[in-house]
């Protein structure tokens, strides 16, 4: 199905689009996906530019500049820490957070997975948790710094990895796990709950060139917000 990009946005003025990117599309081009943010972006509006970019299975806000002037400053702020991004992610375990800090460099390999390594780059993360479900967790992450899979990576090296991540220790959920007295259909193969890593981007926040603080949020997408529906209902 084409995706419509207007459908995506979520916040538009003079300098700035925000979108809610849809899970499974690549931020930039990608030689296996006809669609990608990119591409997608240039056909609505020529000129657009990614600040930033998203992994592909991870949905959620993504900052694009309409013009130089507006990329270069959202380039900066980016480049200082002073963009604002929150992260929600489903876990595995019950993981009872505040202010849980990450401060591990990361290093990104030749086949792309990235390491814990004192060889790589300064990267922090704060983590809070905000609901327990029976073997899961729904947490805040804060990335302070904006490394490849970082928030992926430092779960992961909390004994936390997010759901489906199979990169770093994430195992599948399906309902059966989570659900008393659960029947699967004859002839049929359970699916399950979420079939990408549980990682949404949830909210941004910086300044326009005039100063002014922008603060968007994005909807969690369908497959989300089954998740964490059916984690509610069987508590």
């Amino acid at each position: 199905m084409k995706i419509k990009f207007k459908d995506l946005i979520i916040f538009e003025n003079d300098e700035y689009l925000i979108i809610n990117k849809p899970p499974m599309i690549s931020s930039l081009e990608d030689r296996n996906d006809f669609y990608n943010i990119q591409k997608l972006a240039q056909e609505h509006e020529a000129g657009l530019m990614l600040c930033h970019r998203l992994d592909k299975e991870t949905s959620g806000c993504l900052l694009l500049a309409k013009n130089e002037d507006a990329y270069r400053n959202a380039s900066i702020q980016f480049e200082k820490r002073r963009v604002l991004k929150v992260y929600h992610a489903v876990v595995e375990g019950l993981q009872e957070w505040e202010a849980k800090t990450v401060d591990l460099p990361l290093q990104v390999l030749s086949n792309g997975k990235v390491v814990t390594s004192s060889k790589g780059k300064a990267s922090k993360t704060t983590f809070n948790s905000l609901k327990l479900y029976k073997k899961h967790t729904l947490v805040e992450c804060l990335p302070e710094s904006g490394r490849m899979h970082q928030i992926r990576v430092h779960l992961a090296f909390l004994n936390a990895p997010i759901v489906n991540d199979e990169t770093y220790g994430g195992s599948f959920l399906y309902l059966s796990q989570v659900k008393r007295n659960f029947n699967l259909k004859r002839d049929t193969e359970e699916q399950p709950l979420i079939k990408r890593f549980a990682l949404h981007a949830n909210s941004l926040a910086f300044k326009d060139s005039a100063g002014k603080e922008i603060k968007v949020s994005a909807p969690y997408p369908k497959d989300m917000r089954v998740l964490v529906k059916q984690l509610e209902n069987n508590r």
